[in-house]
C-alpha cells in the first residue's frame, strides 16, 4: 500500500505534500528533524491521507495535489 499525505505546521501555517509506503514512519521521520525541508516546522500534524494499491497511482496524485 501507498499513501499520499498532507501534514501542517501551525508554526509555519504551511502544509506539505508527499507520498510513503510507510505512513507511521514517514511522519515520525519530519517530527524528528530527520527532513531538510520539513525539520523548521516541527511539530507537523497529519491533517490528510490517501491510500492508493498502486505506487504509480500514488506518485499522480501527490503530483496533482502539488
Amino acid at each position: 500500500m501507498y499513501y499520499v499525505y498532507i501534514l501542517f505546521s501551525s508554526k509555519l501555517d504551511k502544509k506539505y505534500i508527499g507520498f510513503t509506503s510507510n505512513l507511521k514512519e514517514r511522519l515520525l521521520y519530519h517530527n524528528t528533524g530527520k527532513s531538510v525541508y520539513t525539520s523548521k516546522g516541527i511539530p507537523w500534524k497529519l491533517i490528510y491521507y490517501e491510500v492508493f494499491k498502486s505506487r504509480i497511482d500514488a506518485q499522480k496524485e501527490e503530483k496533482f495535489l502539488k
